[in-house]
């Protein structure tokens, strides 16, 4: 005859069930689930071409014909001028030409003739600001808001608020430059205070997209299914003993999503099935860009496959190998403009012909520009300016053919219509369908948010 059960032996195992709900529940949805927006939008991926090492405003999308008649004159405005102390310089003019493009007549540098050809879909954002002039705090405030470590970035809110669309492979991925990656590496692709499933995924553009992917030599699927089921059958187990574990759930998780990933990345990587006239577009048959224009075409097929976010990075490691044109900023962006202007305006055709511009938004910039100054009299560099630099948005949702705010008539601060950094973020969340001020996670008490706690706005004017 069974006893009743003591007191203490109840609570123990009705604890025990509410931790199996929690692990039932957790089970029955991945956490990269697709989910509804807060309103109805075009836009179901986002792709964000980072230029790291910040692009000169008045060499690209922001012309100053003002400094043409200062050239070589010294500059006596109130502007803060030179960053960690480097050498201040006299006011020097863009040595690029500027043209106007398209119906609109968006002008644009003749650093990118291939992207110029698509004006009328650019919408150019002229009064960019940001906190800081450091590398490591500006890449870390634009993929994230926050100028500190240890908050999710854009890719991560994106993923949390909206999920994906295909299980077998990561809703967020990341692919670096061959030369680097940014500095602050991982923190600038991190889930934070997040669970880890909604971090980015680091793919590398040639041969096996993730390091280990592969299944090991002589190991059939059937060992390998039944190894992994052991492993997450032991996990689960102890799940239910600690169910506040996110990192536990999350490593669950992607320990089945490399396995499925084995034949769908794989696939995704594999530019041999594409054509000729496809590979030629992107400039893979071309030193120069063959690296970017690999990125943009694997793009193309991870948004085929439904992935949410894509973040590309052109430009890695310090100095001259990014965009951050401190000796010579006439060499350096011609090199890296040279690499990645023709790769993204494949990429730009390449989604309108597939039918996937419509739901795209695609996002340009760096995590701050450049001075209108050179960096040392007679010097070809510029130094740092995030007093007011250029970025632009394209594809779902986005008004194209035109240029918002503007800086003033050198280029140094924004002054007309000035937009932070937290500004363009809600933005980007407004087009995906997500209203930035209701998008909170709760960590420490607090409902975080990707735009923090200050008001900030829409750009309304870049909406179509």
């Amino acid at each position: 005859m069974n006893r009743p059960l003591t007191r203490r032996e109840y609570l123990m195992r009705a604890t025990g069930g509410f931790a199996g709900l929690a692990l039932a529940d957790l089970m029955a949805e991945s956490p990269l689930s697709e989910k509804r927006p807060h309103f109805p939008v075009k836009a179901k991926h986002c792709v964000f071409l980072f230029m790291n090492g910040g692009p000169s405003q008045v060499d690209t999308f922001d012309p100053k014909p003002t400094l043409k008649k200062y050239h070589g004159m010294p500059y006596h405005g109130d502007a803060k001028v030179g960053s960690n102390g480097r050498a201040v310089g006299h006011l020097m003019q863009s040595p690029f030409e500027f043209k106007k493009h398209g119906q609109s007549g968006l002008e644009i540098s003749s650093l990118f003739p291939h992207t110029a050809m698509h004006a009328d879909d650019l919408c150019v954002i002229r009064s960019m600001h940001a906190d800081t002039a450091a590398h490591a705090s500006g890449c870390l405030q634009m993929n994230t808001g926050s100028i500190f470590i240890g908050k999710p970035c854009l890719g991560s809110w994106l993923n949390y608020g909206l999920g994906t669309a295909n299980q077998d492979l990561p809703g967020f991925v990341v692919m670096t430059d061959p030369r680097g990656g940014p500095i602050g590496s991982a923190s600038n692709w991190t889930a934070g205070y997040m669970p880890a499933a909604y971090q980015g995924t680091l793919f590398r553009s040639g041969g096996s997209p993730l390091l280990d992917l592969a299944t090991p030599e002589g190991t059939s699927d059937r060992t390998q299914r039944r190894s992994l089921d052991l492993l997450k059958s032991l996990n689960e187990e102890h799940l239910k003993r600690h169910p506040e574990e996110t990192e536990l759930m999350a490593r669950i998780e992607s320990y089945e999503l490399a396995y499925r990933m084995q034949t769908e990345a794989m696939s995704v990587v594999d530019l041999d099935s594409e054509d000729a006239a496809t590979r030629e577009m992107y400039g893979l048959n071309n030193k120069l860009t063959a690296d970017f224009g690999r990125k943009c075409l694997i793009t193309r097929k991870l948004i085929e496959k439904g992935v949410r976010f894509i973040q590309l990075y052109s430009g890695g490691g310090h100095i001259e190998d990014t965009w951050d044109g401190h000796n010579d900023c006439i060499t350096n962006h011609t090199l890296h403009a040279g690499e990645t202007d023709q790769p993204i305006a494949a990429l730009i055709a390449d989604l309108k012909r597939t039918g996937l511009w419509d739901e795209t938004l695609l996002v340009w910039g760096g995590e701050f520009g450049r001075t209108p100054t050179s960096e040392g009299v007679g010097k070809p560099g510029r130094d740092h300016d995030w007093h007011g630099f250029s970025m632009w948005m394209a594809g779902a949702g986005v008004k194209g053919g035109q240029a918002i705010g503007a800086t003033d008539e050198l280029g140094f601060k924004a002054v007309e219509d000035r937009c932070h950094v937290s500004d363009l973020h809600a933005t980007i969340l407004h087009l995906m369908g997500i209203d930035h001020s209701r998008l909170s996670y709760l960590h420490q008490g607090l409902n975080q948010r990707l735009t923090g706690v200050e008001d900030r706005r829409v750009i309304t004017q870049a909406l179509a």
